[in-house]
């Protein structure tokens, strides 16, 4: 079980991020981060911990306004550093954050290796933010890459993804919980 929160708007988007992993902290303790997109530049910040531990290391002002957020109860992979979300892609041009579990991620992995991405944490999430880049290589927009992952899942999901060159947040569910509004 995750937390996930996304935000798009006028304001400020890391105080309303933070505050609302701090709403979500009971879905994980693990750890916990942040993705902020601001004039094509991603910033992003996560920790092994609480929601305080985030807290106390990110930075006093982090501009933009829009972000994902994510606060981890570790079901693939261990409680480190490189499994806690967001999920950069290989290229970084897409962050995902996602609740749920994909059956089939050890296939994904391996096609992604297959065509020389390779995976550095031991979630089942990372897959997912490397195959929406790779829609994005193909010429495909955001919807379409999005949609193009989707349909090779076997799992649930609840997901929120950030991409670095577009002003949107892409959410998708299957079998998880997701609140939009």
């Amino acid at each position: 079980m995750c937390g996930i929160f996304g935000y798009i708007g006028h304001q400020q988007a890391l105080p309303i991020l933070v505050e609302g992993l701090r709403r979500l902290e009971y879905r994980g303790y693990d750890s916990t981060g942040v993705a902020v997109e601001h004039d094509g530049t991603i910033q992003t910040h996560k920790t092994v911990g609480k929601v305080a531990d985030l807290k106390a290391i990110l930075p006093e002002q982090v501009p933009g306004t829009l972000g994902i957020a994510h606060t981890r109860w570790a079901t693939h992979g261990g409680v480190t550093q490189v499994n806690t979300h967001p999920h950069p892609s290989y290229d970084g041009r897409v962050h995902l954050v996602h609740n749920g579990i994909i059956e089939n991620f050890q296939q994904l992995r391996k096609g992604l290796a297959a065509r020389g991405v390779e995976c550095v944490s031991e979630t089942d999430s990372e897959v997912l933010s490397h195959m929406v880049a790779l829609g994005l290589e193909k010429g495909g927009t955001p919807l379409e890459a999005v949609r193009s992952m989707l349909r090779r899942l076997r799992g649930t999901w609840g997901l929120c993804i950030l991409f670095k060159e577009h002003d949107l947040l892409i959410c998708a569910r299957n079998g998880s919980p997701l609140i939009i509004g």
